[in-house]
């Protein structure tokens, strides 16, 4: 039995967190790619000298604790910061997704989901055979990042989509699209993936 690799990915407030709890519930494994390289920041100790040289001792406290909110504002208000991060923690997690998943395949699982929101911009879904997006309009998905995360504003949200593919594009480039719009039900569309790859695994 092959096991399928399945991205998962959205624009922030999609819900792709919900979609990827409902495959756990139907016992897919699910690798969080953002928990992931969070934990790989502050353990993996190439990692961390690798972000020491290039952003500072600052990047951690006095106490060895990787700063995020010194590292946020030093990468976000300069792409080449951004792109400097990027190159440097990426490799990193896709050598622990492969780790990851190569468990996974032992344990008999005929699929898996790797959520990530920069998957394409990674370039992560090299790694998979196909790529779910979470789809809702703006709109929809401006009012829930407010209500969950009170702490931004509407141009905090505007500065992150900015800086993510247009959801028209991964909807384009997607295998299959889950709609999260508030108009159609998520449990459906879900079930219907998971009996498609296991079928197909």
């Amino acid at each position: 039995m092959s096991m399928l690799r399945i991205g998962i990915t959205g624009g922030i407030g999609s819900g792709k967190s919900i979609v990827c709890r409902l495959f756990q519930l139907l016992g897919a494994p699910v690798y969080d790619s953002d928990y992931r390289a969070k934990w790989i920041m502050a353990n993996e100790l190439r990692l961390r000298a690798e972000l020491l040289a290039t952003f500072g001792p600052q990047t951690f406290s006095e106490a060895g604790q990787l700063d995020r909110a010194y590292l946020a504002r030093v990468a976000f208000s300069d792409p080449a910061q951004l792109a400097r991060l990027n190159a440097l923690v990426h490799p990193h997690v896709g050598r622990d997704f492969e780790a990851w998943a190569a468990e996974q395949q032992q344990a008999g699982h005929p699929y898996l989901l790797k959520e990530a929101a920069l998957l394409y911009e990674s370039g992560a879904y090299r790694q998979l055979d196909r790529i779910i997006t979470v789809f809702a309009p703006q709109a929809v998905r401006q009012a829930r990042v407010l209500r969950r995360d009170p702490h931004r504003t509407a141009a905090d949200i505007l500065a992150i989509v900015g800086k993510q593919m247009s959801e028209e594009e991964k909807v384009q480039r997607a295998d299959y699209v889950v709609y999260n719009d508030d108009q159609q039900l998520l449990i459906p569309q879900v079930l219907a993936l998971d009996t498609l790859y296991r079928q197909q695994a």
